[in-house]
């Protein structure tokens, strides 16, 4: 240890102090200089091992939260109607939130007692439908009505990019399992039918135009090119008019008659 000491200059009179190096100034150069030290062994051990960067990135980009290809709604829940003993209804809106086609899936932890229209799909970008989910009510063992009761049953929705113009398959999401993210995990939440409420409300309008969707796509296209009859006659609509007034001006002549 440096000790400290003042003394007079005989030239000029002046104090000159000699005092001694702090202790946290040393321990600043060691550590530093074992820092350095460290930070040159890791860079050879990169050196020597060229697979350690790509695996320590792989794990930073699987910590990573990824990013949302699907708007769901509602967000992270499936509400059905509480009637116990019977097969009910939940609807949930799917929109392609992405610049690019994805596929969607979906799984429950119930099989047997679930099923969903559809099961799956390809969305193009910012395309949307709504999916109905059944399921049936297993009664209480009580026979007591519990609305609230906790179900153990969850719904799975996974995304998948693909390229347009593609036709669904499940197996799609097995063949490209590495890029097959998890959108949400949907709880099963219990409405009481007897007491009305918004999520009630909700739950009947997105069913409603459920079915109607449905309705829709069940319809044949509308035929608007000309009507061929026989063999390649054409039949335009204004000369099928013209013969049916044609016959009706003679059926009202034979009355007449």
């Amino acid at each position: 240890m440096m000790a400290i000491a003042d003394e007079k200059s005989a030239s000029n009179g002046k104090v000159w102090s000699l005092r001694r190096i702090p202790f946290w100034q040393t321990n600043n150069a060691s550590s530093s200089q074992n820092n350095q030290q460290q930070n040159l062994n890791h860079q050879q051990v990169e050196e020597s091992n060229p697979h350690a960067t790509n695996t320590v990135s792989s794990v930073a980009r699987s910590l990573l939260p990824t990013r949302r290809r699907l708007r769901l709604d509602p967000a992270n829940k499936l509400y059905f109607p509480y009637e116990p003993g019977k097969q009910v209804r939940s609807a949930i809106r799917i929109k392609n939130s992405s610049s690019s086609h994805v596929a969607f899936k979906f799984q429950t932890t119930a099989p047997k007692s679930c099923f969903m229209r559809p099961p799956g799909g390809i969305l193009a970008p910012g395309e949307c439908l709504i999916a109905t989910v059944f399921k049936f009510v297993e009664p209480p063992e009580n026979n007591e009505k519990q609305v609230d009761q906790k179900s153990k049953v969850k719904f799975k929705i996974m995304s998948l990019k693909v390229k347009g113009g593609m036709d669904y398959v499940p197996e799609l999401f097995d063949e490209q399992k590495d890029q097959v993210a998890v959108e949400q995990i949907l709880r099963v939440i219990f409405l009481d039918v007897d007491h009305p409420s918004p999520a009630l409300e909700k739950l009947k309008r997105q069913l409603a135009e459920a079915e109607a969707a449905l309705e829709a796509r069940k319809k044949p296209p509308e035929d608007t090119g000309p009507r061929i009859v026989g063999e390649g006659l054409v039949i335009d609509e204004w000369k099928e008019r013209r013969e049916r007034y044609l016959a009706r001006q003679q059926i009202e002549g034979v009355d007449s008659v």
